[in-house]
Parts: C-alpha cells; sequence; structure tokens
C-alpha cells in the first residue's frame, strides 16, 4: 500500500495537472447558473456555479404586502437553497474534473473547492 492512497509514483505526474484542472473548473463553474426559490416561486435567486449571487428576482405581490419579516425569510431560504446547488455543481464538476487524479473523497480532505 502506498502512503496517502496515490497509488505509487505514477499518480505524481497527475498531481501536477491539478493547478490548470482547478483553473478550468473555476471558469467553468463561473459560466454556469443555478436556481433557488422559496414561497412557491414568489422569490428567486440565481448564482454563479462559484456561489456568486447574481440575482434576485422578487414577485410585486410579496412586495404589496405588509410582511417585511416574512419576505426577509423568503429571500434567506431561496438564498440558502441556490447556495447549496451551487456547491453540489461544484462538487460535481470538481469529482468529474479531478475524478482520475484523486480519489474520491480525498478531495474534501485537501480543501479543494466544492468539495
Amino acid at each position: 500500500m502506498t502512503p496517502f492512497g496515490l497509488g505509487g509514483l505514477g499518480n505524481l505526474g497527475k498531481l501536477s495537472q491539478i493547478p490548470a484542472k482547478l483553473k478550468e473548473l473555476q471558469a467553468k463553474l463561473a459560466e454556469q447558473s443555478v436556481e433557488g426559490a422559496a414561497g412557491g416561486g414568489m422569490v428567486k435567486v440565481t448564482a454563479s456555479g462559484t456561489g456568486q449571487i447574481t440575482s434576485v428576482s422578487i414577485d410585486p405581490e410579496v412586495l404589496s404586502g405588509e410582511d417585511r419579516e416574512m419576505l426577509e425569510d423568503l429571500v434567506t431560504a431561496a438564498v440558502n437553497q441556490t447556495l447549496a446547488k451551487a456547491k453540489e455543481l461544484a462538487a460535481r464538476e470538481m469529482q468529474e474534473a479531478l475524478g482520475g487524479i484523486i480519489p474520491p473523497g480525498m478531495a474534501g480532505s485537501l480543501g479543494l473547492p466544492g468539495m
């Protein structure tokens, strides 16, 4: 058995590919988007695959009400849902990009994005 489960020296060459793969992955994630919603779609939040919030849409019907606390809760829920989806997207893309280089489960322990 080899240290750290890297499969011997043959994989060390693959490890040198990680920085380029990560840069490529970040660019790919920045171009993708995810959306979360709350209140039956009355509040929608869109984010890039990197977790950057790109838009918030609030149904005018929600704004006509006087329940500020409800609106705050809906925005919070939609943002949290969107960020969770962005994290899931990043994790899938990371596994796809680095699956042959880093064994499953190890990327998260290395602190790589999306894991």
